[in-house]
Formats: structure tokens, sequence, C-alpha cells
């Protein structure tokens, strides 16, 4: 889970909106915080493909067996990219948090594959009336 910073402003445009690494959480709560207001559904697309260097690779890897780096790189990547898409949709909305985050892939067509980033975008405020403590 990564934090931000926490600010009360109770306007219309919290400041909230200003932060650049919100809470993001698999969890339906964040302990020590309560939610305020739920934003609705954020989500962040990235469709990849291997190039046919990467096949060739990917294919000579599984002579040998283990683990296939280049793909494994290719879907960390991905997954890095659609969860930075999710945040940024998260702060436009305003959010602090993303709650109940989760991936999914999809193969669209032959070698190319769409990652999903999702989560609900809330806004979340300390339970003990002060400061969090991350």
């Amino acid at each position: 889970m990564s934090t931000g910073s926490w600010s009360s402003t109770g306007g219309a445009h919290p400041q909230s909106s200003l932060l650049t690494n919100p809470m993001v959480t698999t969890g339906l709560e964040i302990p020590g915080y309560r939610v305020v207001r739920n934003l609705g559904v954020v989500r962040g697309v990235t469709v990849r493909s291997r190039s046919v260097v990467g096949n060739i690779g990917a294919s000579l890897q599984t002579l040998f067996g283990g683990n296939i780096s280049i793909l494994t790189n290719l879907c960390e990547h991905a997954r890095a990219e659609a969860f930075d898409l999710m945040i940024q949709h998260a702060t436009q909305m305003g959010a602090n948090a993303i709650v109940a985050a989760r991936y999914d892939a999809t193969e669209i067509m032959n070698g190319a594959t769409e990652v999903l980033a999702y989560g609900t975008a809330v806004i979340v405020e300390p339970t003990n009336g002060g400061s969090s403590v991350a």
C-alpha cells in the first residue's frame, strides 16, 4: 500500500486531488481511515504485444525451462502502466485512495494482451481525528 500526504480542506475540490501517491489496497477498507465519499470505479488500461525478437527470445528460454524473463518483464511493465493509469484516473476524480483494487488480463488477438487495473476511488480521512501513521 502506498501513502500520500493527508489534509482536510473541506472544499468542493479537496486537496486530495493534488496527491501523487494515493493509498491503494485490495481490501475493502483501510485500517485507521474511514471512507467519507465514494467517487466510483476507476481504471487503467494498456494493450501490449510481443515483438518478433521477443517471441524468438521467449521461445529459446522455454527450451531451458524456468522463468521466461522476456515475458515476465513485459507483464510487469504492462501491470505497472495500467496501475499508474488507474491512479491518474483516481487523482483526476479527486480521490486520495483506491479500495478493492484488482487486475485483469485478456488476450484480444494473437500476441496482444489487454491489462486492466481497476478499483473504487474514494476519499478517506483518518479515524483518529488527527494525522495518520503510515
